[in-house]
């Protein structure tokens, strides 16, 4: 399960880079259920760096979740994506 979060954090994380202005600014939180069947993925931009990631009518955003899940399903793992700006840390 380690390779399986480790590449689908390198895969949103390269994603994302090249759409935000702040890539030096994103975080990668990942937290995962104690039997390991789900996995969840928290991308944390400045604000002005989410909309550009969720693009017009969550249309990016829907695909970006939809290969990470596909990627989990292969191995039979729930994969959950959030993209959070900084400010709903706060």
């Amino acid at each position: 399960m380690q390779q399986l979060v480790e590449s689908i954090g390198r895969y949103l994380l390269a994603v994302i880079g090249p759409l935000i202005k702040h890539p030096e600014a994103a975080q990668l939180r990942v937290a995962s259920t104690p039997r390991g069947d789900m996995v969840r993925f928290r991308l944390i931009l400045k604000h002005e760096d989410v909309a550009r990631v969720i693009g017009r009518n969550g249309m990016t955003a829907s695909a970006i979740r939809s290969m990470a899940k596909a990627a989990g399903e292969k191995q039979g793992i729930k994969v959950v994506v959030h993209i959070l700006s900084e400010e709903e840390l706060d």
